[in-house]
């Protein structure tokens, strides 16, 4: 009987993330967690001789959020930018996955056409030992650059 081998599932802290914002790429060592989700549109769809409704997709949409230590000016000054001048700006983040104690290499998603939906502009917390910020956004497009391979099989 085979089984997984923990040293192959993979530690959320082993990542990286980098964002190209028109002509600049940036590492984006702040962020704290980050997850994107592509959600499926469906029509539903009655036919005869079928009491039951099927299903039929008809698109996607992607969507996301990260929370972020709040030490980056880079998003207030991009909304801050389309709030003065109506001129919404849209980047692409490359998300890598990659533990050196796992046999299933790395991988790198990038996501394109990002879009911020909302910023924090000012935050101040007594309670906070750092400041984070919540940072929703929207996507139009992935790639898989980079898959996993196939992890080690073990055998009892």
């Amino acid at each position: 009987m085979a089984f997984l081998n923990a040293s192959d599932t993979i530690s959320g802290q082993e990542g990286r993330a980098f964002a190209t914002i028109g002509t600049q790429t940036v590492e984006m060592f702040y962020v704290k967690t980050l997850e994107a989700t592509v959600e499926k549109q469906k029509a539903e769809v009655k036919t005869l001789g079928r009491r039951g409704v099927q299903h039929k997709a008809t698109g996607w949409s992607g969507s996301g959020s990260m929370t972020i230590f709040y030490m980056t000016s880079r998003f207030r000054q991009m909304m801050l930018d389309y709030m003065h001048t109506g001129v919404d700006q849209y980047f692409d983040i490359v998300v890598t996955n990659e533990d050196p104690s796992s046999s299933i290499g790395a991988q790198r998603i990038m996501l394109k056409g990002v879009n911020l939906d909302s910023v924090i502009m000012a935050s101040l917390d007594t309670e906070s030992d750092a400041l984070e910020e919540e940072v929703s956004f929207t996507f139009e497009d992935v790639l898989i650059e980079q898959s996993f391979t196939e992890p080690t099989k073990r055998t009892l």
